[in-house]
């Protein structure tokens, strides 16, 4: 008969009424009728898989609301799935279980019940043949001692599940046997329902309550459609692979899959069919989800339990009523620089933010416009081999597509066991996952929520691979890694936790890479008590605390991190924390981007730190942090602040040599000697800030208020909101070396009273201010101070000081200006005139002061508007020197960027000299 010949919606209405064989003949017709039989699926395929009496809704008990994308496809899983244990033969042809059913023209059907040719299980099995059926009718059926299958077996329940329960222990002495359709309770003898050491069982559609499975290897289980719950637990000791598929585990009281050893070398006949099934399941793995996008409202579904998804850059300006940019700061009196020029309080030349909080986009350098976006999981196996074996692994214990909800424990695996979990769901559980003592894990597109502690546990040298899965909401930590753990963690989503989102401690480790991990109610990342993870291209963000904390002698390399909008610190290292943070992304954080509490370290190297509203880095307490190569821009408040204290008791007073040839410090002897280069981690006893840009921040770009020494070498430090540099407070000695301090809004350096600072290298160029305001003790010693609209040099009240050596050339004041009781030494300067319309002296002393000897020091003066320069800055050229100690190139130096920039500086006062000024022709 021809398809055509009819319509094909009455066609599809005569078809529904066939039963599965017909359908399965109808389409070995022609390509016609396949197409026509295949079109019924949403239809009668689905009628089909529905009624089926060995299996559930393909989703369930996950997603029972969700249709699978095929029923008949779903159906035919199914159908191979169920007929496994029936494949123990030599060599596995095609449709083998058939062809092996149709050579067994004696199996038999035996039925067990009241009015059946059996009233007892025990009875049937004593005559059952191999591969028998044995099929119960509905009833309570209990044994009163252990029930032995000594030849395969298939126990089938007759009617709805539920209606045919069994209270026995079975011992499976067969090489394969299948239970369908029943439901387990225990007896009055023991827990365990069902045991067995080396042959194969499978268990569809089975309800166990209060029950207790056990495997141990060589034997193996696949359970499909099952039921657990009223505290059963399926127990694996040293299974080679078993399968566990869409089964659902419940009020456990303890964990509801156990798997406890190695995979035994041996396997039986089952394990290479179970491995072929487990690979039929789609290997969507390698794909990657989406970074979650906020609605454009930025609020929470309605709901209870509804999961916060983060919000866009934008969304977080405008939640901040556009104070996302740096307002205007308020700077402390005991710096603020009394004699800026006129006009120095207004915004000059478009820098800084703009007073609705924006950047100028004329801000330069800028903050990044966009960070590096997480790798896809399928980038990240392409570089990790490891990772790559691990995900195609498949060996021990594989759950998929299970729920466990409402009890203890979900899965354990202990001894060396192996364990793969895909697309399950852990809700309201005390843990989801616990791996210990060299355990091996791999979980793929789990969800994990709503634990009462942390969700995954990892201890005792445990390893495995946790990629693409949604962890959120638990009690704890998202992941917890302790002891010798070392796992790899791609690219979830760990998020909207009671506490943090990855806990490392007690000499854990890990491989934390490309994770979104946000709104966490602590730290997105906590390292303590010797951790030593590696935490790499993750976005971390919008977390109620910190974004990455290490304390306690934690560790740890943090590299290539974007770190945003979270609460506290973008980086909070404290108590004796000593990581390795470089190449980082830190921004617009509600605090500062990066905080070294007391007794921190850490090598904190070539980050971004912008646009935070605190500071970019602050640097408390007894610290000893390495700040290497770092952009510190448009941070709100100070580019790096300096404050730490100790107990007046532990205060030790500093009696540092100042050596009036400037001889190399040891520090820089140190690092000529490090064979490492620039990057090699150094081994240091004082805090050291080295090659960093620190600009366009709303305050002082470098603030020091401390009682620790500190080197500060070769950094850029420009167009800052307030000076450059503000010493206020340091017992010990501050050394500014070889730093490009340019163009900031009060003044170059600020150094107040007492304070112990050493200036030697520096280009100190345009700022509005004096380019040096010294009321310290220490040294001024081979600087160029060129351009600044103060005092080149101004050194007053009780200073004890030497100044020698320097280049200056104010481009209003005097060149230096001594004022008060000023106690030191000035001698071989060069001082060159400024502006000829402003006729200050180029060196000033305070009338009455005796104590201070000025000795060979150059003056030279303008003669002439249009006659050629004298004299211009060379031998040596224009500080700061290019030479790295650390052996750096040049190049990479962000205090040689202000040397490029001494072109438009001399630009910029030749085209406003009318009357002629030799600062054109100096740089």
């Amino acid at each position: 008969m021809e398809v055509g010949s009819l319509p094909v919606e009455l066609w599809r209405v005569i078809l529904a009424y066939l039963p599965l064989p017909d359908l399965g003949r109808c389409c070995q017709v022609c390509r016609a009728w396949r197409e026509l039989i295949l079109s019924l699926d949403s239809t009668r395929w689905r009628q089909l898989c529905l009624g089926c009496s060995e299996c559930r809704h393909p989703n369930w008990p996950s997603q029972p609301h969700l249709e699978p994308a095929s029923w008949r496809e779903a159906l035919k899983q199914h159908a191979l799935a169920s007929r496994t244990w029936t494949r123990n033969v030599p060599e596995l042809q095609s449709s083998a279980c058939l062809h092996f059913f149709r050579r067994r023209k004696d199996r038999k059907v035996w039925h067990v019940g009241p009015g059946c040719e059996f009233e007892s299980l025990r009875g049937a099995l004593g005559v059952t043949g191999p591969y028998d059926r044995v099929v119960l009718h509905p009833g309570v059926y209990e044994e009163q001692a252990e029930v032995a299958l000594k030849v395969p077996v298939e126990l089938v329940g007759l009617g709805r599940l539920g209606e045919v329960a069994l209270l026995v222990c079975i011992e499976q002495q067969c090489p394969t046997a299948r239970l369908c359709n029943l439901v387990f309770m225990p007896p009055w003898f023991s827990t365990v329902v069902y045991r067995t050491s080396w042959g194969h069982v499978q268990m569809d559609n089975c309800n166990f309550e209060g029950a207790q499975l056990q495997i141990r290897g060589p034997g193996t289980c696949q359970a499909r459609f099952c039921s657990f719950s009223q505290g059963s637990s399926l127990h694996l000791f040293s299974v080679s692979l078993s399968l566990l598929d869409s089964c659902d585990f419940s009020g456990s009281d303890t964990a509801s899959v156990t798997v406890e050893g190695p995979p035994v070398s041996e396997r039986n006949w089952a394990c290479k069919h179970l491995a072929a099934l487990a690979r039929t399941f789609p290997s969507g793995f390698i794909s990657s989800p989406k970074a979650p996008r906020a609605s454009s409202t930025g609020g929470n579904p309605a709901g209870g339990n509804a999961k916060k998804e983060p919000m866009s850059t934008e969304e977080w300006k405008t939640r901040m009523g556009g104070d996302a940019g740096c307002h205007g700061t308020v700077i402390e009196d005991g710096w603020s620089d009394g004699d800026c020029s006129e006009g120095d309080d207004e915004k000059k030349d478009g820098r800084g933010p703009l007073e609705d909080g924006t950047l100028p986009a004329a801000s330069s350098p800028s903050p990044p416009p966009v960070t590096p976006e997480p790798l896809t999981l399928q980038e990240e196996l392409e570089r990790d081999q490891e990772a790559q074996i691990m995900a195609a692994s498949i060996l021990g214990c594989i759950v998929r597509r299970c729920l466990f909800r409402d009890g203890k424990g979900g899965v354990h695996l202990s001894n060396y066991g192996q364990g793969r979990l895909e697309e399950n769901v852990f809700r309201g559980l005390n843990y989801a996952v616990r791996c210990i003592q060299n355990a091996t894990i791999v979980m793929l597109r789990n969800e994990v929520c709503e634990c009462c502690a942390s969700g995954v546990f990892l201890r005792l040298s445990a390893q495995g691979l946790i990629a693409e899965n949604n962890i959120h909401s638990n009690g704890e930590a998202g992941l917890d890694i302790r002891k010798g753990a070392n796992p790899i963690i791609l690219c979830n989503k760990i998020h909207s936790g009671l506490r943090s989102g990855i806990v490392v401690l007690g000499n854990g480790r890990g491989s934390i890479r490309s994770n979104l991990i946000y709104n966490n109610k602590e730290a997105g990342v906590y390292i303590l008590f010797s951790g030593n993870p590696v935490v790499s291209g993750n976005h971390i963000f919008q977390g109620q605390a910190a974004g990455i904390a290490i304390n306690e002698n934690g560790r740890g390399m943090i590299t290539e991190n974007v770190i945003k909008e979270n609460q506290w610190g973008g980086v909070d290292i404290r108590r004796g924390g000593d990581p390795i943070l470089r190449n980082n992304y830190i921004c617009y954080g509600y605090s500062d981007g990066v905080v070294v509490g007391e007794r921190g370290r850490g090598l904190i190297e070539g980050n971004h730190v912008y646009c935070n509203k605190g500071c970019g880095v602050w640097v408390m307490s007894s610290s000893l942090p390495q700040l290497l190569g770092n952009y510190i821009i448009h941070n709100c408040m100070y580019g790096l602040a300096v404050f730490c204290r100790k107990d007046s008791e532990n205060m030790e007073e500093a009696h540092e040599n100042f050596n009036e040839e400037g001889e190399l410090f040891a520090w820089e002897s140190d690092l000529d000697s490090e064979d490492g280069g620039h990057s090699a981690r150094r081994s240091i006893s004082v805090a050291l800030v080295e090659s960093n840009c620190l600009s366009y921040n709303g305050a002082v770009g470098l603030y020091v208020k401390s009682s620790e020494a500190m080197n500060v070498f070769a950094n850029l430090v420009n167009s800052n909101r307030g000076p450059g540099i503000a010493v206020l407070q340091s017992s010990q000695l501050t050394r500014l070396v070889t730093n490009c301090i340019l163009e900031n809004d009060r003044g170059g350096v600020t150094v107040e009273k007492d304070c112990r600072v050493e200036l030697r290298g520096n280009g100190i160029y345009e700022n509005r201010g004096h380019g040096v305001r010294f009321s310290g003790i220490g040294q001024i010693v081979e600087n160029d101070v060129v351009g600044n609209h103060g005092n080149g040099i101004q050194v007053s009240t009780s200073a004890d000081i030497k100044v020698m050596r320097n280049r200056v050339q104010p481009a209003q004041g005097c060149g230096i200006a001594l004022l008060g009781a000023v106690k030191g030494l000035i001698h071989d300067n060069i001082l060159f005139e400024g502006h000829p319309d402003y006729k200050k002296k180029l060196i000033h002393l305070d009338s009455g002061n005796e104590s201070c000897v000025l000795h060979n020091n150059i003056l030279r003066h303008n003669n002439s508007c249009t006659s050629a320069p004298s004299w211009v800055l060379e031998n040596p050229p224009p500080r700061p020197a290019a030479s790295s100690p650390s052996g750096i190139s040049s190049s990479q130096f962000p205090s040689r960027l202000g040397l490029s920039m001494t072109t438009r500086v001399g630009a910029t006062v030749e085209s406003g000299c009318h009357s002629g000024s030799m600062f054109c022709s100096i740089l």
